[in-house]
């Protein structure tokens, strides 16, 4: 039995399906499927929609490069920024011969892990780190390597710095002005999804409010969707500032949105679940309650609850309950539901729209007529 069949058939206050009617979209790559199944698992409908992959170099002459270079002189300072780069980097110097002579070098350097994935992989590969920031961020990276926290300074100390999908030129300037010598280890890059046709997709189902939260695992994630949408990029963020939920898996992802302006819900520490958990916690409250015909009527993203049960709705009849439902008891004529519809609707529409929407909610007494004036909640 599907979610929503288990929704419809017992009240949707239950704690297992707290997300029964809003649709979230998966703009993740690599974990798709485990952040996927998290969310379907509490009633979401869930958008697939990769922004990004990841693409391995292990046969780049860059990485090579660097490799030997941290081989033939010792980094006095490594720095692992993710549980994957560092784990590729390992696997591509045991394919050239260096893996043990890599692995001498990391345990007697200083080993700085940026968050617990990076800590495991340092772990699982027999070494220990010697420090870890709480937040997980490169910015208090910098700031315990830059103001005093490192003992002796930075100035002629080498720092190899395995990159992160993208070069971070910001980090790797603080560095060298502080007196250090960084060798910059490029263990994979990001590139754009290969079928681009889902984010275009999702891309529409954010300018017109079709989505409840979009989520990001990755901060070049949020410039990859800006990128694909193009001039319509003006419009996604307006919907991200206002009616559509931005969920990060953590501050570092969070970041670039909030530069931008918009609110972010994100846990303080990155992980799928505590991301699926603010999801959870935060649209639930995005959902107004109506008394409608002596009835609880809750508004979700693709769906009405009424008296705890679920009314899955198409688009439609989900735009007219919305423009009812926001100003309870007044009239509404078919010219203004009309401009809730999609591009192209006709009044016709609103007719069928408003069909549809009483045979899904049970019966013409949630919605009104009102002769020569239009369409009314009947709220109590």
């Amino acid at each position: 039995m599907s979610a929503t069949s288990r929704l419809e058939s017992r009240p949707a206050s239950d704690e297992e399906l707290p997300l029964a009617g809003f649709t979230v979209a998966v703009t993740a790559d690599r974990r798709r499927d485990e952040l996927s199944a998290l969310l379907e698992r509490r009633g979401a409908r869930v958008v697939l929609a990769p922004a990004l992959r990841i693409v391995p170099v292990a046969d780049d002459t860059e990485l090579k490069a660097a490799t030997v270079s941290c081989v033939d002189v010792a980094p006095d300072i490594v720095i692992a920024t993710t549980g994957i780069g560092l784990r590729g980097w390992i696997e591509a110097a045991e394919g050239w011969g260096l893996g043990e002579a890599l692995r001498t070098r990391l345990s007697e350097a200083y080993l700085i892990a940026r968050g617990p994935k990076a800590k495991g992989a340092v772990r699982a590969a027999g070494m220990l780190e010697n420090w870890s920031p709480e937040t997980e961020s490169c910015d208090e990276v910098l700031d315990y390597l830059t103001t005093g926290g490192f003992p002796g300074g930075l100035t002629g100390r080498r720092i190899a710095l395995q990159l992160h999908g993208e070069p971070h030129p910001e980090f790797t300037s603080a560095l060298r002005d502080a007196g250090a010598i960084v060798v910059e280890i490029p263990v994979y890059r990001w590139a754009p999804p290969v079928d681009p046709a889902p984010l275009r997709r999702l891309v529409d189902l954010i300018c017109s409010r079709l989505v409840d939260s979009v989520t990001f695992t990755s901060a070049p994630a949020v410039s990859s969707l800006l990128r694909v949408a193009g001039p319509e990029a003006p419009d996604v963020l307006e919907a991200l500032r206002t009616d559509v939920l931005a969920a990060c898996v953590g501050p570092v992802t969070a970041a670039p949105l909030q530069r931008l302006g918009i609110p972010v819900a994100a846990p303080a520490r990155a992980r799928l679940g505590a991301l699926v958990r603010i999801l959870v916690d935060e649209l639930p409250k995005r959902s107004p309650t109506l008394q409608v015909a002596g009835a609880a009527v809750t508004l979700r993203g693709h769906a009405a609850i009424i008296d705890g049960h679920l009314k899955p709705l198409a688009p439609g009849p989900m735009a007219v309950l919305r423009a009812l439902a926001a100003s309870p008891g007044r009239v509404l004529s078919r010219a203004a539901l009309l401009r809730e519809l999609p591009r192209g609707a006709d009044e016709h529409a609103v007719e069928m729209a408003v069909a549809r929407l009483r045979a899904a909610l049970g019966g013409s007494a949630f919605v009104q007529t009102v002769v020569k004036r239009g369409y009314r909640l009947r709220v109590d």
